[in-house]
């Protein structure tokens, strides 16, 4: 008969062991998703609902920064934001787009300018133009925090449109205090990864039409719409006989919808311009003169250029548009509208991302990794039993021992199946680094209480033990976690999933493992004085 009583922690070991495998194999582990890995790839049959990473499943590693400068703390007031913005733009000739004013506070501001061509004196110069004096020592490489955040959720975003499950968009700092974007895509290529995360993204609708003036007709180019300004996005559709070319159907935000009416009615595009527009990407960079079209702009390279459609400009005219603003976005084949449809969901890019390395792992080297770590696992835990048998000579102390290291392991796993963690080699050494430190805390208890292998006389005597050993292993484990926290929260790359694995596994290990490793010698050794 069971006491619960004075059983309870080993009963709640083995609870969560049952947890722990049914997220492991059963209906509670996250979804692993597609590897991209082909069928003559996958070596190593996983029946575990384990995700792995790049070292574990092959793939492509790249690493870059984000263009752009910024100064922080300077003067500039929540109401001058804006016209602060397009002062800096127009003096530096770019963009409304390439310049950001962030305020930190009603006259506190950063601001950050996206364009590898400008220099920092010329962004000193842009400054003092809407009156903030600072110096070139004030201004420093890289962009803001919410910049990186911005563009690591765009880059995640993108590459979930593609269904390639098991990747990881990340931020990692280094030693010399830059900050990089770690992009990790299982079972994919450099190549495809450079093309799919390379550009920025900004997809822009300029209109480009002919106006009077003193001077004769003269080209107006007006930016209409930006990705931001789209409610909704549809697939993209191949080249039809309704539509001759590969489109992105798309409907407008209501504001954007009646600055576009406004824009196509007063500039003649409804009018004047129905069918009025004769671009080809291929021989043409930019605007035509005397002509009325709409350019589909993607990352300042002009990919397309339409004309208004009788259909579309009657509705803009007789209002009807205003109550579903939407349209067609054509390109110049089927793989720019899935491109298009892609940058258009997920957003662009604050700037573009200047690429420093980029690594690939065969799919099927890394697969190899898999087996070989569950056999030097398997060789090393027979081995190490075998050590400690020999020491205590006595099964009830190191067979319920091993076990317990085994549970604290598989808690482990199953604490990284539940949450879909990748797992890589930087997880793998978290889980070394817990099983060592787990199994001294054992042996350091089993020597407390066992003193040279005498025998425990009463309960009082063992609780004793027990609780100056557990004492000591407390405070090791403080240590361990105090010393990992840095790494823990630090975007350090693989140190990072290093120092988590080892902290989640102390905590395990302090707070379950080992308080019911204690209850089995107290009933074993006991027992065995009452036998005697």
């Amino acid at each position: 008969m069971i006491d619960v009583r004075d059983n309870w922690r080993v009963l709640l070991l083995l609870g969560l062991c049952v947890l722990a495998a049914l997220a492991l194999f059963g209906p509670l582990g996250a979804d692993a998703g597609e590897t991209g890995l082909n069928e003559s790839e996958q070596s190593f049959d996983d029946p575990t609902n384990l995700q792995y990473g790049l070292d574990l499943s092959g793939g492509t590693r790249i690493r870059g920064k984000l263009i752009g400068m910024t100064t922080e703390g300077v003067s500039i007031s929540a109401e001058d934001q804006g016209s602060v913005e397009r002062s800096i733009a127009d003096e530096l000739g770019l963009e409304g787009i390439d310049v950001t004013v962030r305020q930190r506070g009603q006259n506190s501001a950063d601001v950050e300018v996206f364009n590898k061509s400008v220099t920092k004196s010329d962004f000193v110069d842009a400054l003092s133009t809407v009156g903030v004096d600072i110096t070139v020592d004030d201004i420093r490489d890289g962009v803001t925090g919410e910049s990186r955040s911005a563009a690591v959720d765009t880059l995640s975003e993108r590459i979930d449109k593609t269904g390639l499950g098991g990747s990881s968009v990340t931020t990692i700092g280094s030693a010399t205090g830059g900050n990089f974007i770690d992009v990790e895509v299982p079972g994919e290529d450099r190549e495809s990864v450079k093309e799919l995360i390379g550009d920025a993204g900004r997809v822009q609708i300029i209109a480009g039409y002919p106006v009077e003036s003193s001077n004769g007709t003269e080209l107006r180019t007006e930016q209409v719409l930006t990705g931001e300004d789209f409610s909704s996005i549809a697939p993209a559709e191949p080249a039809n006989e309704q539509n001759p070319a590969a489109n992105v159907p798309v409907t407008l935000e209501s504001q954007a919808g009646e600055r576009y009416a406004t824009v196509m009615q007063e500039g003649g595009f409804t009018s004047n311009g129905i069918g009025r527009c004769s671009f080809d990407a291929a021989t043409h960079s930019g605007p035509q003169e005397g002509e009325w079209c709409l350019y589909t702009v993607v990352d300042g390279e002009y990919v397309y250029g339409a004309s208004m459609s009788p259909d579309l400009a009657e509705s803009i005219n007789s209002g009807s548009f205003l109550t579903t603003p939407s349209f067609i976005l054509q390109t110049g084949n089927f793989e720019e509208a899935q491109q298009l449809e892609i940058n258009l969901r997920s957003g662009a890019l604050p700037t573009e991302l200047s690429i420093e390395s980029a690594s690939f792992i065969s799919p099927s080297q890394a697969q190899q990794f898999k087996p070989l770590a569950l056999l030097t696992a398997i060789t090393a835990w027979i081995t190490v039993a075998f050590v400690v048998y020999i020491w205590y000579r006595d099964v009830r102390v190191a067979v319920p021992m091993f076990l317990t290291a085994t549970s604290e392991v598989f808690l482990l796993l199953g604490f990284a199946a539940s949450f879909g963690m990748a797992l890589d080699l930087s997880h793998i050494a978290g889980l070394i680094a817990v099983i060592g430190t787990g199994l001294d805390d054992l042996i350091i208890m089993a020597d407390e209480i066992l003193q040279r292998k005498e025998r425990v006389e009463t309960g009082r005597v063992f609780q004793s033990r027990f609780r100056k050993a557990f004492w000591i292993i407390a405070m090791a484990a403080g240590t361990t976690i105090i010393a990992m926290s840095p790494l823990a929260v630090l975007s350090l790359g693989d140190l990072q999933g290093f120092a988590i694995i080892t902290i989640i596994g102390v905590l395990i290990g302090v707070g379950i493992t080992r308080p019911a490793y204690g209850d089995v010698l107290r009933k074993l050794m006991l027992d065995d004085v009452k036998r005697s």
